[in-house]
């Protein structure tokens, strides 16, 4: 019995690291898509996101599965729960990926008042935080998951430079005023991703010690 529950186990840490990876290649498209104002690409990341919620089922008919038929202790217990955490968040960058997509079509026509180089950067900080904090929930690295939440410190970091940047733009010309509003909704978007890749690592270590940031 306990055999084919650990294989299960197994099953649903390469379901969440299926949906992690589909996850990263939609950012990875939506931030291509933004940076290099190509229409096609961010239409792209928007289709990858009816994949993502059947994944997110996929994970959620697991995890009731190994609720219902095995008899998990209490560590068991906990692995699972997570993963059901887990996966909204998961599931909500996602849809910050379609978000981004969004705003990249919306701005795809008109060049850009600024380079979003230090955007870019958001994106590439936030990807590394969603794939580390899946990472250490599979090889249950307490370690790994409290280092990804001390990274969100550099997602915030960028956040306000690209901020302080852009409202600079809007004062020396009030023309820039929708596009710099634009941007920074796009910044916003990444800043949320990196509060979810944090979530998902606080619950990683719930998985590892039973212990949640909400219980203190």
């Amino acid at each position: 019995m306990r055999n084919r529950f650990d294989e299960q186990l197994a099953q649903l840490n390469k379901e969440i690291i299926t949906m992690g990876t589909l996850i990263e290649q939609a950012i990875e498209t939506a931030v291509d898509a933004l940076i290099h104002q190509d229409v096609e690409k961010a239409r792209s990341a928007m289709e990858s996101d009816d994949e993502i919620d059947h994944q997110e089922k996929i994970i959620e008919n697991l995890c009731l599965r190994l609720l219902l038929q095995q008899q998990p202790v209490a560590r068991d217990l906990r692995v699972i729960s997570a993963a059901l955490k887990m996966i909204t968040d998961m599931e909500r960058i996602g849809d910050h990926a379609v978000d981004i997509s969004e705003l990249a079509i919306l701005m795809a026509n008109h060049p850009y008042i600024k380079k979003p180089e230090h955007i870019d950067q958001m994106a590439r900080e936030t990807i590394l935080m969603l794939i580390q904090s899946l990472e250490a929930y599979v090889n249950k690295n307490l370690k790994q998951a409290r280092d990804v939440i001390a990274h969100d410190d550099i997602v915030d970091a960028l956040f306000v430079q690209v901020k302080t940047e852009l409202i600079g733009l809007i004062h020396e010309n009030p023309d820039n005023g929708e596009q710099a509003s634009d941007l920074l909704m796009a910044a916003k978007y990444f800043e949320r991703i990196g509060d979810h890749a944090t979530n998902i690592a606080e619950w990683v270590i719930f998985s590892i010690t039973g212990k949640h940031k909400e219980d203190a």
